[in-house]
């Protein structure tokens, strides 16, 4: 089961380096709009993090014997496949303005449409999600504490930055959304 688990790891290390060459195809297409970069300090720490949290499940799990945690191992494994899914439908839905970096486009209107209908940051929570559900997969739960903490502080910086980036328009688009949870229920129009 290590050996799966490990495998994971892998791929998920390498679905991470097809972001990063899909990322910087639409920034180079950003850049060529009149885009520029905001936060680009918070990118690196946030990308050093990330990196560190595939060594830090794989460590876990190898050197301190992590055993497949059942129920709850299975539970994991649904939370990330579904985190992936989201992840990929707000990229889709995104198309070329997707990016791991905050590039703005001036003048570019807010997408509004796909998991966007539901939530301000629709990939944000699916990096939540991630940071509890792959390590908890095989039972690594110090990694998805201290990662799930690392990436709450660094989202508080990160989602300041990148929603004063993109400006009026986008906050007014977004003013009744949630950030990460969908409402349950309709609002109630008074």
């Amino acid at each position: 089961m290590v050996t799966a688990y490990l495998g994971a790891l892998g791929l998920l290390g390498l679905e991470r380096l097809y972001e990063l060459v899909l990322s910087r195809r639409n920034a180079e297409r950003a850049r060529a709009r009149g885009g520029f970069e905001v936060g680009r300090a918070q990118f690196r720490v946030m990308a050093a993090v990330h990196t560190l949290f595939l060594f830090s499940c794989a460590a876990e799990v190898a050197l301190l014997g992590r055993a497949f945690p059942g129920v709850l191992g299975v539970v994991a494994i649904a939370a990330a496949i579904a985190a992936q899914a989201l992840r990929y439908w707000a990229i889709r839905t995104l198309g070329e303005s997707w990016n791991v970096r905050i590039l703005v486009v001036p003048n570019a209107p807010p997408v509004t449409h796909g998991p966007y209908r539901f939530v301000r940051h629709p990939n944000y929570l699916a990096v939540i999600v991630e940071m509890l559900a792959v390590p908890l997969a095989h039972g690594a739960w110090i990694t998805a504490l201290v990662f799930s903490i690392a990436n709450a502080l660094l989202l508080v910086l990160r989602i300041r930055a990148e929603e004063r980036a993109l400006g009026a328009a986008w906050s007014s688009a977004f003013a009744r959304h949630p950030r990460f949870l969908p409402r349950l229920r309709a609002e109630v129009e008074s």
